[in-house]
This record gives C-alpha cells, structure tokens and sequence, in this order.
C-alpha cells in the first residue's frame, strides 16, 4: 500500500507517494511558483525526472498536473494501492491534538485557527480542498505540525501576560516541526535499542528553520518556537528569541509598520540579516575568506543552539540521548562540533572521528565514556505523516478491501 503525503503551501505544493512499511518514497516531486507567470514541476519516479516549466494558476491546476505526471511518467496511481492521503497541517491550535480524518467540519476548524498562522493556514485549506475534489475516493487525513507539544505542561506553555487577553486570542507557547520531533525521538530509541519511555531526549531539528526539544518518556515538555515558529533558536532568516520591546521600539523610533517588523523578522533576520547568507556551505566559505560578518553570525547561532542545549539539560535533570536532525543537523559537522564543545561536564563529549562528514544514516557520534548518548538521526516527516495517516484511516474503517471498491485515481479521470 501507499500515501501520498501532500504539503500545500502558499506558492507551493510538494508531495510524496510514500510506502508506510517500507518506509521508502516511491514518487515525489514540487510544483513552485504557483500563480505567476512561470510555473514548475517537477516530478521523480524511479530513475526518471520530468520538469515542466508552464503556467499553473491555481492549486486546482497545479494538482491536476501533478496527476497528469503519475499518469504520464508513473507510477499509476490506480494500481498503487493509495490508501489515504496524509495532508501537513501546520497549526493545530488548541482545537486538535492529534491527526484526524478530514471532513468539511474539520477544514472549517482548520480555517477558522488561520490567524495563528495566516501564512500557512489559508494554503494548507486551499491543498486540502483541491485534493479532496480531485481524489474523492482516498480517505484524507490532516497530521498538525502543533500536534505532539499539544500536552505541554502548563508552566512550559504558559506565557507571563494577561491571562484574559491570553485567552480570548489563543497566546500561548504551541510549539512546532512536532512530526519531525515526535519521529526522530521515537526512531532513536529503536536504533539505541532503548525503551523510549525510559528516554530523556533533546531534539535539534536544524534546518533553514530550527527548534529545539525536550522529551521526557516520549512526552514532550519543552519545545523553543512558540506561538509561531519564530521564537526561539536562530534561524536561515528568522530572529529566534528577541526582546519583545524591539518591535514597540522599531514601530515607535523606525516608523516601520506591523507588517514591515513582520517581513524583518521572519525573512530579514537570523543568519541572513547577520551575515546575508542563510545556507551554511556559502557560510562556511565566507568565514574562510575572512568574513567577520559571517563569523559573529555562525558565533550566535550557536551561542543560541548551546544556550537551549543548557537549559533543557536543566528541565530534564538526566539527558539520555541528544539528537541531531534536518537538514543543517544531519549535514553541518561543525555545527555539530561547535553546539556541544566544552559541554563534557554537563555530560555530552562528541568523537570527533565519528561526527566527521554529512550523516544519511542514523550514525552514534559520541564517545563510549559519554554519559548522553549524541546521535544524528535523518529525520523523515513524510514518512511520519504516511504512517499516521494509516493508522487514523484504519481506526475509521476506511482501509482493506471494503475501501477499495473505486480506483484511487477515480476522481481525475
């Protein structure tokens, strides 16, 4: 069997048939720049690639070309076994704590959270509907991003403010990148052989955005983004943590308006507002010709990382296992290097044999005398997203043989 796993956003759809016990993508592809005046697609089966570079609309458009393609290049959707379709979400809110099977009822419920995240929300609905006219026969199921830091313990999810104006808007911390989180610190406890309710965890998911978690037995009860996913570590181009009194004071002192701190601080900043560059390679090359820009900016990102790294270490009181993922994590061997140098009397002493390189495998790079296990581990959210798609399509009765009386594809021929 298969799921084909789709995240929709704003100006793009990426997607994956994904095989949910093998673990494996049997197909994957993106469809970018999704209403303007060039469109792309591209699409993966196998050894074959296929990009199109035409215009594309809308999602409706951009997802019937995404059909055309399995029709067209492979594989065929109608003998794939698709199973259900597993939808990325990225705010949950406090309406839904885990993953659910779509209905028009709870499409609403995810329009209606849009304004805690009026970036993703309105595409992630958009996706969603499309999908479901053009797949009608696929139970559709939605996995939350917010999902696994649902059950945070009050204290950790709380923020300091009016608890009247806390709760008529829905401030509180909710956390994000939980697929990526709850995935990685269940997998490296079957990879160390570990039951993971005997587990303390921190997880470093690094990539162009980064956040940082702690998992007590399984449980998380800390994570660094917050309301939003800017909070927290330093990222590609986000701030991470910064004095709330900044925005009053830019808006009060700059003239620059709420929209204008919003573009700063999610699209200006991080390593890119330090150092103009948010890929760590051309970072890398920077700070080797002598970049001191680039360097100070490398230097507080992993001020930052380290800081988190302390703080949890505080919050779990024994750390087990400390976890490396994403893209910057399971690539970036100095990072890795840097985030936990001097760092051995809190417990954590990487090998510096074992961490060199980029890391496609779950790979233990600490050494034996270390009292906390270091692992990079890839994470692997669409996997995460296929398999829990399974199990809510099961529990509802929508899988096996009773299900699969009309093609897959029925809905775009």
């Amino acid at each position: 069997m298969t799921v084909l796993v789709v995240n929709s956003g704003s100006s793009s759809i990426k997607y994956q048939l994904v095989d949910p016990v093998g673990g494996g993508a049997v197909a994957s592809g993106v469809v970018e720049r999704i209403g303007e005046e060039t469109g792309s697609l591209t699409h993966t089966f196998g050894d074959t690639k296929v990009t199109r570079t035409d215009p594309i609309p809308d999602h409706a458009a951009g997802l019937r070309a995404v059909l055309a393609l399995f029709d067209e290049v492979g594989p065929d959707l109608a003998s794939s076994d698709v199973v259900a379709v597993g939808h990325r979400v990225v705010h949950g809110g406090s309406v839904f704590s885990t993953p659910v099977l779509v209905t028009d009822e709870v499409v609403d419920q995810i329009e209606a959270i849009s304004p805690l995240a009026p970036l993703h929300n309105p595409a992630n609905v958009t996706g969603i509907r499309v999908a479901r006219e053009l797949l009608p026969d696929v139970p559709h199921v939605v996995v939350f991003d917010t999902a696994f830091f649902h059950g945070l313990p009050e204290a950790a999810s709380t923020y300091a403010i009016d608890r009247a104006v806390a709760r008529e808007h829905g401030v509180r911390r909710y956390g994000f990148h939980g697929t990526s989180h709850h995935y990685v610190s269940q997998q490296v406890a079957r990879f160390l052989g570990r039951r993971v309710e005997d587990l303390n965890t921190i997880v470093l998911h690094l990539g162009n955005g980064a956040s940082a978690s702690a998992v007590r037995g399984g449980h998380a009860v800390e994570t660094s983004m917050g309301m939003t996913p800017l909070e927290g570590l330093v990222m590609g181009t986000r701030s991470g943590d910064v004095d709330p009194a900044v925005l009053i004071h830019l808006q009060r002192n700059a003239g620059l308006s709420v929209d204008e701190v919003d573009d700063l601080l999610n699209r200006r900043s991080g390593l890119k507002g330090l150092a103009g560059e948010n890929d760590f390679r051309a970072l890398h090359t920077l700070i080797a010709d002598g970049d001191e820009d680039a360097q100070l900016a490398l230097d507080v990102y992993i001020h930052r990382l380290r800081k988190y790294i302390g703080a949890y270490t505080a919050v779990l009181g024994r750390v087990d296992v400390l976890v490396f993922t994403a893209g910057v994590g399971e690539n970036d061997d100095v990072v890795r290097e840097l985030a936990t140098a001097g760092l051995e009397p809190l417990g954590f002493e990487l090998d510096a044999a074992l961490n060199a390189g980029r890391k496609k495998e779950p790979t233990v790079v600490s050494r034996d005398v270390s009292r906390t296990t270091i692992v990079v581990y890839p994470t692997n959210e669409e996997l995460a997203i296929a398999r829990q798609a399974v199990e809510v399509a099961e529990a509802a009765g929508l899988t096996g043989e009773d299900a699969d009386d009309s093609p897959a594809a029925a809905g775009h021929a």
